[in-house]
């Protein structure tokens, strides 16, 4: 298949472009910088093109008629959003809108995995939210999703595209940098004292958190990829992902277990800002993930073995 990541610079479009590549398939690279090819996958770099692009300003210039399936992942994260409203609305809606305009004039009925977020739920919540609970989200990051998610619903029930939503899980052990996310030290409390640094913790030890492994998603996204256009109702296209609920006690003992009391050392209390505390506070820490499921979706692994394969990742370094 020849399929589209934008956003492909980043952790996740770099690991399933790995993935999809040792597949066999043929990849379209793009983002605001030109991405690399990732390198563990540098025997296929001949199936791959990359793609420096604004998909604000010129979307076209990443699509082609023979695209089987794209993969939208570029955005500002929560924190980020809420902090430059201007920046937010440009990345997070209108350049995906621009995108989906131009996809269904290019490639009508292309199979689109729209990455949205549990951010899209907020307060007040049932103790298990499904699909078909109300979106209210709090923050600018949780609305300008919410709005994406029904134009992929219109746009699938038109016929225009072949769309799945998927309602992420905070991802936890993320490789990488520390992002603008409001949720970045959920990994950055195992990934940064694995390596050997410090690392903050702004909340308390019985705070828990709705969590997702970097594997796992790689697996899901892929599966999404072949679902059938009729898995779901042509106007009902959100799927909460698979994950697991962790307290901080819970993380910070997995992190010990692997990386050993001077890894725990490293993890040091931080304040929290409020803007920070009343967006985390608005999130979830539960889902009903039996849609996705029924879809042939995996459900999530123990936090320990999201903790035991970003160690392995760092020993193949």
């Amino acid at each position: 298949m020849k399929v589209l990541i934008t956003g492909a610079g980043g952790f996740l479009g770099q690991l399933l472009a790995e993935s999809l590549l040792k597949d066999g398939h043929t990849l379209v690279l793009t983002d605001i910088f030109e991405p690399p090819i990732p390198a563990g996958a540098s025997e296929h770099k001949q199936n791959a093109t990359t793609i420096k692009a604004d998909l604000h300003d010129e979307p076209d210039s990443v699509l082609s008629k023979d695209l089987d399936g794209i993969y939208v992942f570029h955005g500002i994260m929560s924190a980020g959003s809420e902090e430059n409203l201007e920046l937010g609305y440009r990345v997070n809606l209108h350049s995906v809108l621009n995108l989906l305009d131009a996809v269904r004039k290019i490639c009508p009925g292309v199979r689109l995995v729209y990455a949205s977020s549990c951010a899209a739920y907020g307060q007040p919540l049932p103790e298990m939210p499904d699909e078909s609970t109300t979106p209210t989200p709090s923050g600018s990051y949780g609305i300008q999703k919410v709005m994406v998610e029904q134009i992929v619903n219109d746009f699938t029930r038109r016929g225009l595209i072949s769309g799945i939503t998927l309602r992420f899980p905070t991802i936890s052990v993320r490789p990488g940098k520390p992002s603008q996310a409001a949720s970045s030290w959920m990994s950055g409390i195992i990934r940064e004292p694995l390596q050997g640094k410090e690392s903050e913790l702004p909340v308390d030890d019985d705070f828990e958190c709705w969590l997702g492994s970097p594997k796992n998603l790689i697996e899901n996204l892929k599966i999404c990829l072949q679902l059938p256009g009729d898995c779901m109702p042509s106007h009902i296209r959100q799927v909460n992902v698979p994950g697991i609920t962790a307290n901080v006690r819970e993380m910070l003992d997995a992190l010990k277990e692997v990386g050993g009391q001077e890894a725990l050392d490293l993890v040091k209390r931080a304040p929290l800002s409020p803007e920070v505390e009343k967006v985390l506070k608005s999130w979830a820490v539960r889902f009903d993930v039996s849609k996705a499921l029924s879809l042939g979706m995996k459900p999530e692994q123990p936090f320990k073995g999201a903790v035991e394969d970003f160690a392995a990742s760092l020993k193949q370094q």
